[in-house]
């Protein structure tokens, strides 16, 4: 009998002796606890489970799926544990309908499909332990909701057109998969939280390995290695309208391969001279720059020949009143911008990145006095001058110049700014003129 014609057996007797041409064993009935168990086993057959073996007859041992699936695709029962017993041709895509698929070996235990995808269909489930192989189709083309989950570990994907597209879940997990052979790789859409953790990309795969498309709530890929080469790209953030709603992380990745500018495709927009990310991201990885807001920098420098620079006028009160060194016509330059920018408002530096920190400020202001007097240069944030870091410097006579260091620490949020102030503490009403500035912040 097969398991349906056994399970449908209507007040079986005690002990009453079946053989299961589907699960290929005997199994007894005790009617103390109304269960079926396995001949030569003292425990009950195991919930939701079902064996597929290599020599199986998958119109047979899966016919209910089948039939669930429309004759088109093979429908998973939804909490059920598919076993994968040796090397099984699939004829028809599988919907995954949270179910689990798990092998013993990813070695021996294989889904293959030759020609079509593998899995397909709006829904989630977990796969574990085997090896995955679609030669002229995808092995994922699954679009689902952010109430849906995939989990996919332990595994190997191999020799496939492409790897595919996973779209829409609301949580993505691949770990220890070892891509090889493939000529296509996967892209990510509008998944709520990716984690990659230990992906393995040989140097035999081609085209694009991973890509991002879409909003991600996070993303979170850590250790494994990409060997890029040939014209083949290790991971592309280039699509416009990528989004990262919450954080992005890259930690730990080896990117090796001839092909070194194929390592990362950048953002197109956000990014900085020689970096490919925007501050969404956290990277630390082997091949590419270092980004993250703990390297955050920025810099600024004024240099004018001496006689002339940026002119600072106070009011006629001793202490003066405390004002900005620079105007919307002064000219400066910066040699290092990293999550930093001048804000386009001449001797500025504004914060871009997304973490809290706090920052080492150095620098020097030279300044040429109107006559004997004292004046203090401020740190500013924001427009407030810092006063804890003030420093002040006395000139003795007409166009006597002034060199005074800046050092000062402050934290600084998203958008925060810090400029330079100055102020006359004593002395004759008239402007300081400031030929050379340079400010340093990290």
């Amino acid at each position: 009998m097969t398991t349906a014609q056994r399970t449908a057996i209507t007040s079986p007797a005690d002990g009453l002796l079946v053989y299961d041409t589907t699960q290929k064993q005997f199994y007894y009935y005790t009617a103390g606890s109304a269960t079926w168990s396995p001949v030569g086993s003292n425990v009950s057959e195991r919930l939701n489970f079902k064996r597929i073996k290599s020599t199986d007859v998958l119109a047979t041992v899966l016919a209910a799926e089948l039939s669930a699936g429309g004759g088109t695709k093979y429908l998973l029962n939804a909490n059920t544990l598919y076993e994968i017993n040796g090397q099984i041709v699939f004829d028809r895509p599988i919907e995954l309908n949270n179910a689990y698929i798990h092998g013993l070996d990813t070695n021996n235990d294989i889904i293959v499909r030759t020609s079509g995808n593998i899995f397909e269909g709006a829904t989630g489930g977990s796969i574990r332990s085997v090896t995955l192989s679609a030669a002229s189709g995808s092995v994922f083309n699954l679009s689902g909701t952010p109430t849906q989950n995939l989990i996919f570990r332990d595994s190997v994907v191999a020799n496939s057109s492409n790897v595919g597209t996973v779209s829409g879940l609301g949580l993505v997990f691949f770990s220890i998969i070892q891509f090889t052979g493939n000529a296509n790789g996967i892209t990510y859409n509008n998944i709520g939280q990716l984690l990659l953790s230990n992906m393995g990309w040989t140097a035999n795969n081609s085209g694009t390995y991973e890509k991002l498309t879409g909003t991600f709530t996070s993303v979170e890929k850590q250790g494994g290695f990409s060997q890029v080469n040939g014209s083949a790209t290790g991971f592309d953030v280039s699509t416009s309208g990528l989004t990262i709603t919450g954080d992005a992380v890259m930690e730990s990745v080896v990117f090796t391969g001839t092909n070194t500018a194929g390592y990362i495709k950048p953002y197109t927009t956000g990014t900085y001279p020689g970096y490919n990310f925007n501050n969404s991201w956290t990277v630390r990885a082997a091949g590419i720059p270092t980004e993250a807001d703990t390297n955050a920098v920025g810099d600024f420098s004024v240099d004018y020949a001496v006689g002339t620079g940026i002119g600072v006028s106070f009011n006629s009160s001793n202490p003066s009143n405390i004002v900005k060194i620079g105007t919307s016509s002064s000219v400066s330059t910066s040699s290092n911008l990293f999550r930093f920018s001048t804000d386009g408002v001449p001797n500025r530096l504004k914060y871009l990145g997304k973490k809290k920190r706090i920052f080492q400020i150095t620098g020097s202001v030279s300044f040429q006095v109107p006559a004997s007097g004292t004046y203090i240069i401020y740190i500013a944030k924001n427009g407030t001058a810092l006063s804890q870091y003030k420093i002040y410097g006395r000139g003795s006579a007409v166009n006597d110049i002034v060199v005074l260091p800046i050092n000062g620490t402050t934290e600084l949020s998203s958008n925060d700014y810090i400029e330079i102030f100055a102020q006359r503490y004593t002395g004759i009403i008239g402007d300081i003129v400031v030929p050379n500035m340079t400010i340093t912040i990290k």
